[in-house]
């Protein structure tokens, strides 16, 4: 992949390293990981590799600020960042601040470019393991007074919103590993025995990090 080598510095340097204060679900490792998934798809399509690179980088930048609102403000630092200037023109900066505010699953509009739906679907990033596990953690983290049964609902109730037959994620692209995988976890979430006992082995693993 013939990324500018002057730009990946810069994002390795200066923008990548921005992740390290948000947390386990959107840390250095996602980032990195959408940034990879996103230029594999890529691959045979007629877009600009600097700009996917770029788009990538910058997806999650906005949670220093706001996780409802992440993806609008991700989309502003990435717009407001003048050094962007050295290999973009505006229009293409536009494009770009589009396509990282189209990127989040729950919206209810389709990315407006191909370049909106490429890392829309790098993010989607689906490992059925790391989903539920990253669920547990969130629900750990944002519901301290919780107790462990109201954990599970939380798992189950995100399971059954987001990811199910009725659930508003949604992929675009066919064919994918994405797609292999969403049917994996939907197995999960239909067998309550087995959900219950991954959220046991998880839930156990994750409360000492409270």
């Amino acid at each position: 992949m013939n990324i500018n080598k002057d730009l990946k510095k810069y994002i390795e340097n200066d923008i990548i390293p921005k992740y390290q204060a948000f947390d386990r679900g959107h840390n250095i490792d996602h980032v990195n990981t959408v940034i990879e998934e996103s230029l594999v798809l890529s691959q045979n399509l007629d877009v600009d590799l600097n700009m996917v690179y770029t788009i990538a980088a910058y997806h999650d930048l906005g949670l220093c600020r706001d996780r409802k609102l992440h993806h609008i403000i991700s989309g502003e630092i990435l717009f407001a960042d003048v050094n962007l200037l050295k290999w973009f023109d505006k229009s293409e900066i536009q494009v770009m601040k589009e396509a990282v505010e189209d990127h989040r699953a729950s919206s209810k509009n389709s990315p407006r470019t191909i370049y909106g739906r490429i890392v829309a679907e790098a993010d989607r990033d689906i490992q059925p393991l790391k989903i539920i596990k990253r669920t547990i953690q969130y629900s750990l983290k944002n519901n301290p007074n919780s107790d462990k049964e109201e954990h599970y609902i939380h798992l189950v109730e995100h399971m059954q919103e987001k990811y199910s037959e009725n659930g508003y994620m949604k992929l675009w692209f066919e064919n994918t590993k994405n797609s292999a995988n969403l049917e994996k976890l939907r197995e999960i979430i239909r067998n309550e025995n087995l959900l219950r006992e991954l959220f046991e082995k998880f839930y156990e693993e994750e409360i000492i990090f409270v």
